[in-house]
């Protein structure tokens, strides 16, 4: 069989059961036997950092992936031998984005703006650039000020506003306008010689609507809330893309549809072929 697959999952509350809705029994196992079939290359796209990414495989004993797109799109490495490698195609393909300025200039770009605090240095990378921003601030008036001082040095960058809700703390992110989940995803896809009808994206979050949204075939994991999914059905819709977007639901070999059930179920939807390898019958 030639069929190929590049499996993009998302980790926290896609891949990793760690939200609230329980994980389906076997759930991460029967992922890790797909991921280790031939034919199938995995990839984990994930906010978080090289480090907050080797940990949680680590911790949920996750197979070791292919590649990495880490740091909000902003980082991609191939992963050989235990060793992970930064790409620097992609940044090249992202750090012409910032008009030549490195990350100590966008830095001083923002000098005076009380509400902005430098996140820690591991939060940090080439091209992304991290703060805490209080809740209270005006936000609105805060990421206006940014974006006029990005423009005026010709500096093409998207401001990423997230909330870390346990630390009850606002965070921002500067990045490179092309350092998007949705266009690493494509980039690697493209140097890796995949189609676009060979990858299947896996996300649960409203940061994952782009993908969600586009050409890419993707599965929203069922733990994902009523909200992101109505977004992701509307958008896709509008996009025109709605047959590239799966919700699961559940029922696939008995499992809940949450997490990397979820996954699985978005993988028998799009590619059957492989679940069939793991002895799965494609179900309705």
């Amino acid at each position: 069989m030639n069929e190929r697959l590049l499996l993009c999952t998302d980790l926290d509350r896609t891949l990793l059961p760690n939200g609230v809705q329980p994980e389906s029994p076997g759930a991460r196992e029967r992922f890790a036997a797909l991921a280790a079939l031939p034919g199938v290359t995995t990839v984990y796209v994930t906010g978080r950092h090289r480090e907050l990414a080797q940990s949680a495989i680590a911790s949920y004993n996750l197979p070791v992936p292919a590649y990495a797109i880490t740091d909000v799109g902003s980082k991609i490495y191939q992963v050989q031998n235990g060793g992970w490698q930064p790409w620097p195609d992609w940044e090249a393909e992202i750090g012409a984005d910032w008009a030549g300025i490195d990350h100590g200039g966008l830095r001083e770009l923002f000098r005076g703006l009380a509400d902005l605090q430098l996140q820690e240095r591991s939060k940090q990378n080439t091209h992304k650039l991290s703060f805490y921003v209080p809740l209270y601030a005006d936000r609105e008036a805060l990421l206006a000020v940014m974006q006029a001082r990005l423009a005026e040095r010709g500096v093409r960058a998207s401001l990423i506003w997230s909330v870390d809700e346990p630390a009850a703390v606002g965070l921002l992110d500067v990045l490179p306008e092309r350092a998007t989940k949705l266009h690493a995803i494509e980039f690697l896809a493209a140097h890796s010689g995949h189609g676009t009808g060979d990858i299947l994206f896996a996300g649960d979050s409203g940061n994952d609507l782009p993908v969600l949204a586009s050409p890419v075939p993707s599965v929203l994991v069922a733990n994902a809330s009523d909200e992101v999914k109505e977004a992701a059905l509307a958008q896709a819709a509008a996009a025109g893309n709605a047959d590239a977007l799966y919700i699961a639901h559940g029922g696939f070999l008995g499992m809940n549809g949450n997490y990397s059930a979820g996954i699985l179920e978005g993988v028998n939807h799009f590619h059957p072929a492989f679940t069939a390898r793991l002895g799965a019958e494609k179900t309705a």
